[in-house]
């Protein structure tokens, strides 16, 4: 399946969610699809568990 076609399941979601369940429906919604995004990315092995928790290095900061 295709990125575009997942961003527009996405976005249908959002806004069905967000018609008949107003503004709290669509921030869970919202929130659960970021969450299922990154365990999405994780399981695929793009995403190491290290990566969300890591702080930048010090020399990162100074440039």
């Amino acid at each position: 399946m295709s990125m575009a076609m997942i961003g527009l399941l996405a976005g249908m979601a959002l806004g069905f969610a967000g018609y008949f369940g107003g503004f709290g429906a669509f921030l869970l919604v919202a929130a659960l699809g970021a969450v299922g995004f990154v365990a999405g990315r994780f399981l695929d092995g793009d995403l190491e568990p290290g990566d969300l928790l890591r702080s930048r290095d010090r020399e990162d900061r100074r440039r």
